[in-house]
């Protein structure tokens, strides 16, 4: 008997991931990902980052095939395909829908200024209050450079979109954008619950280069006979789900309702939670966008915070601090042999460039309270583990300042949630209780595509079999010496 399976990308800037779900048992049958070394992102000048849509199409392609041949499937057993995507690029095409130029991906910064200068020029109350935030270094400051330095390029442009929006475009041959990839680019306008026009008049972007809106979780589009050619999928395959990387990873950890938090902790760290109720920090220190589930009729929003400086910090530790040749679970347990606090030794980790959390502010990575006489390698690896959990549990602050009633974390058992003392430091400082799943980003947009196209009749039937891996409860007994520490962490930080 033939199984159906669900088809998940993942579009990062450094690869492409591909999975396949089988529907019955919501397993993960075969993954892949290509490039298998990381994919080149052109800098052309300092600050710049660029990459070619097409070859994310062909990385998707790649994948694809490599997923088929593992699994032994053929197109017709794929009955829905979803995407995750880098969030914030821009890809720009012409009227026979190819790339005009290298789509401009999320870590570019040449647009900083533009976002800047809208932001003081439309008003912070309206930008915070409509947008959710500042105009920033989004998809549409982006665009308003390229209108600035390119005006012949931009004058050949027919739509814009962001990366997933064109791997769906190479699928189907339309193109269409949801809500929550237009507010992630700063080009939805809550209040009025409709494309941003004040913006885009601002720029000088006519409101006809966006795609047409369709909803996240929704038949958005179907495979064409052209691309089911190139990619062995069946003609009229539906693509029925939708949505950027960070959004999507909460997704994945079964993380929709108000309250529920999904965070990473890779090189930067994220801490990505779902709001209620349409609100802002009004010193623009997290990113809110549209949540996967955010309709007219129900808002949920994400809160996204991010921390530059987190596992880069124990990565220079074990380079540079940890003994020659030992792993991260060795420098775990060594750190471990120091008491809760590092006997007054501090680590403040923001040494990766400017923290948005902190306002923009570079203040570097900072070590306090070293005693000659006291300290060693233990209290280094633990206070640089407590200092990364204590930054988010002062961005989870900023969160609980906006309404966000925090309870429970969701995170995939990887980087540095698997060490035991940083959850077991962030679980006790929040208060929240730590639940680590097993899953990723493409398995996540699979699932996301059977719940669009009704395969799975809602959320619990999506992620029944969402295999959740530990618990991890505040500790109770040395709750207080986690709160001395934090504050005494906290202190140091707000010192400057």
């Amino acid at each position: 008997m033939n199984q159906d399976y669900l088809l998940g990308f993942d579009v990062g800037s450094s690869s492409v991931k591909c999975s396949l779900v089988e529907v019955q048992t919501g397993q993960c049958v075969a993954s892949a990902f290509h490039p298998s070394a990381e994919a080149p992102i052109k800098a052309l000048h300092a600050g710049w980052a660029e990459q070619s849509p097409d070859a994310w199409w062909n990385y998707a392609k790649q994948g694809l095939q490599q997923v088929m041949r593992e699994a032994n499937i053929v197109g017709t057993q794929i009955k829905a395909i979803g995407i995750s995507y880098q969030m914030h690029g821009l890809v720009c095409v012409d009227k026979n829908l190819r790339p005009l130029r290298d789509s401009i991906i999320w870590c570019d910064s040449r647009a900083v200024p533009y976002g800047e200068e809208a932001f003081q020029a439309l008003g912070e109350d309206y930008c915070l209050t409509h947008l959710l935030n500042s105009p920033g270094n989004f998809t549409a400051s982006k665009l308003a450079w390229v209108r600035q330095n390119e005006p012949e390029l931009f004058e050949r442009i027919y739509k814009i979109m962001l990366p997933g929006d064109y791997i769906a475009l190479r699928l189907s041959g339309e193109v269409t954008t949801t809500v929550g990839g237009l507010s992630e680019g700063m080009m939805w306008d809550f209040r009025e619950n409709r494309i941003a026009d004040r913006l885009l008049q601002h720029y000088g972007i006519p409101a006809g280069m966006l795609p047409d809106i369709v909803p996240t979780f929704s038949v958005q589009a179907r495979v064409s006979e052209k691309a089911a050619a190139e990619t062995g999928l069946a003609p009229g395959t539906p693509i029925s789900y939708r949505a950027g990387d960070q959004p999507n990873n909460a997704l994945s950890l079964n993380v929709l309702s108000p309250g529920e938090i999904a965070s990473t902790a890779g090189t930067s760290g994220v801490v990505y939670g779902v709001l209620g109720e349409v609100n802002y920090d009004p010193r623009s220190r997290v990113n809110t966008f549209a949540h996967v589930n955010h309709t007219d009729r129900q808002t949920r929003l994400g809160v996204l915070l991010c921390i530059n400086g987190t596992g880069i910090l124990n990565a220079w530790m074990r380079r540079n601090v940890a003994p020659e040749g030992m792993g991260y679970a060795e420098m775990n347990q060594l750190a471990c042999q120091a008491p809760i606090g590092a006997e007054g030794l501090a680590i403040v980790p923001f040494g990766n460039g400017a923290e948005r959390v902190l306002e923009n502010k570079n203040p570097g990575c900072s070590l306090h309270g070293i005693d000659f006489n006291r300290h060693g390698r233990a209290h280094l690896l633990r206070a640089a583990q407590e200092g990364i959990a204590f930054s988010f549990c002062f961005g989870m602050e900023i969160m609980r300042q906006m309404g966000m009633d925090i309870g429970k974390i969701h995170a995939g058992k990887a980087n540095m949630f698997l060490s035991p003392l940083f959850r077991e430091t962030l679980a006790s400082v929040s208060g929240a209780t730590i639940e680590l799943y097993e899953t990723d980003g493409a398995v996540g947009a699979a699932k996301g595509a059977g719940l669009g196209c009704g395969i799975y009749a809602d959320r619990e039937e999506a992620f029944s079999t969402l295999k959740r891996l530990a618990v991890i409860e505040p500790s109770t007994a040395d709750s207080g010496r986690y709160q001395a520490a934090y504050l005494h962490w906290k202190d140091l930080l707000q010192k400057g």
